[in-house]
């Protein structure tokens, strides 16, 4: 980790305002480029940084660099922040509308189990990727940034992007043991 990151993360934890200055200032642009291609609105989008900024603060205790890095941290952050602000916009019912005899919508042990094998199944035919087929799905299934801004940043077509990604996907699909539609 680099001594900047290092410095930074231990001003935030110690909740000195100069932690949030600096995080602000040199993860500000790379927060709002994640949030950017999933919130389509300006001010939906300036909202969600501001929640993640203070998600940040708040959450700061539980970054542990053995599991990751601290841009990854940051940017799966602001990823499910937008995620979560995008589904908002979809409307919640009410309380009250809600029907008392709903079932649980809590996850079963059976369900559990199979949601972490098909993660672990998942991140397996992943790191089977080259790096610049993991990058390239990451971006656009994760990420979820547009074919354009992609190829754009590669210096490729997007027809190059969309047929790169196909391939990705026909042997993501392979080695998951789906079916191949050629």
């Amino acid at each position: 980790m680099k001594r900047q990151e290092e410095e930074l993360i231990a001003l935030l934890r110690r909740q000195d305002p100069l932690g949030m200055d600096g995080l602000v200032r040199h993860y500000g642009p790379l927060l709002r480029y994640v949030i950017y291609p999933i919130l389509p609105d300006g001010q939906e989008r300036e909202e969600c940084l501001s929640d993640v900024m203070l998600l940040v603060w708040q959450k700061v205790h539980s970054y542990d660099p053995g599991r990751g890095s601290w841009t990854g941290w940051l940017s799966a952050l602001a990823r499910n922040t937008a995620l979560n602000r995008l589904r908002g916009k979809g409307g919640m019912a009410s309380v009250e509308e809600l029907p008392q005899d709903l079932p649980s919508t809590e996850e079963g042990p059976e369900e559990a189990l199979l949601r972490r094998e098909r993660a672990e199944r998942l991140r397996r035919a992943l790191d089977g990727l080259t790096p610049g087929e993991r990058n390239l799905f990451y971006r656009k299934y994760y990420y979820m940034q547009p074919t354009a801004q992609i190829a754009s940043e590669l210096g490729l077509t997007e027809r190059a992007v969309e047929g790169r990604l196909y391939r990705v996907k026909k042997r993501l699909r392979k080695k998951l043991g789906g079916e191949d539609d050629g």
